[in-house]
């Protein structure tokens, strides 16, 4: 049996087709436009280029899942609000349906990413999974006991918008201090930012001669050359980071807990000091069984496999 996955993204529809292992048979993409009939007709367009790639006809599918940025509802298969694909009130599911004659689910992006690395990423093997994502905001999803949680009006799992400190940092939500306005890359190149206007001196200087060439791998990259105020914004990162991170093992208790984005391209050199501050902030510090922290195995590919396998496990 195969699964078409779709992974929707701002500049590209990306197109899987998927076994019922979750194994990656073939993929495509074409350019997103904007607008819900254009959208509608490019995942039709990249659908079909997968299953061409794959050698398999469309019609073969079972279903096929849509991975979509947003505020959405997967019961009704509708986008509400995706404003930077132009989408309002959307009736995607049923949009693409119309096109490929299969079944259409709808999920958040964040979520199918989750299931991705649970069915096929670094989640293979175990009941439970909560999956971070660190870019221009903090995404994140959860599979536990081998379902998709979203809660009851699926919009469960906005870990980004818990707050870490109260009165902090404006968050787009409307909230103050919350967790993704510090650890996303947006918040650890805006404390960069900050910690170069106020220390002229800086080596961060060297690296990025203007504001607007800092991006998340700065810190770091003057952080190993030595610089303190570098090490100064990535301490304070890393604590930032930890804690929310902790209240989600805390809550939850995974198995495993994989964090992606580019930042995570640091690799030890931003798990060593992570693993450090959770042995002080974990409640279960001191229990042989305790949540696994690595780095999302899959990249972009998580959301098309876990755009395909939404039927399965939600």
């Amino acid at each position: 049996m195969y699964y078409v996955g779709i992974d929707l993204g701002g500049t590209n529809v990306a197109a899987g087709i998927v076994d019922g292992e979750g194994r990656l048979l073939a993929k495509a993409s074409v350019p997103c436009p904007r607008g819900a009939e254009p959208i509608a007709d490019s995942i039709a367009q990249a659908a079909r280029l997968a299953a061409e790639k794959a050698g398999v006809e469309v019609s073969q599918a079972r279903s096929v899942g849509l991975a979509s940025p947003g505020n959405i509802d997967p019961e009704g298969g509708v986008v509400f609000h995706a404003y930077n694909l132009e989408l309002d009130h959307a009736p995607l599911a049923d949009m693409v349906t119309q096109r490929l004659g299969l079944p259409a689910l709808l999920e958040n992006d964040a979520n199918a990413a989750a299931l991705g690395e649970f069915v096929a990423g670094a989640g293979m093997g175990h009941k439970s999974l909560v999956a971070v994502t660190l870019g221009t905001g903090v995404g994140s999803g959860a599979v536990l006991e081998g379902k998709l949680y979203t809660g009851f009006n699926y919009s469960g799992m906005e870990a980004g918008h818990t707050v870490i400190h109260r009165g902090g940092r404006a968050c787009t939500c409307g909230r103050k201090g919350c967790w993704e306005a510090y650890a996303s890359a947006t918040g650890l190149i805006r404390s960069t930012r900050e910690a170069m206007e106020a220390n002229p001196h800086s080596g961060l200087w060297r690296l990025a001669p203007t504001l607007d060439q800092v991006n998340g791998k700065t810190p770091f990259d003057a952080a190993q050359a030595g610089d303190a105020v570098a090490q100064a914004v990535l301490d304070e990162y890393i604590e930032d980071l930890a804690c929310g991170l902790a209240n989600l093992i805390n809550i939850l208790q995974p198995e495993v807990l994989c964090i992606g984005g580019g930042i995570c391209a640091q690799g030890e050199n931003l798990l060593a000091p992570l693993r450090s501050a959770l042995n002080r902030e974990e409640f279960t510090k001191d229990s042989p069984r305790r949540t696994k922290l690595c780095v999302a195995q899959l990249g972009n590919d998580a959301g098309i496999i876990g755009g395909a396998m939404v039927p399965l496990y939600r």
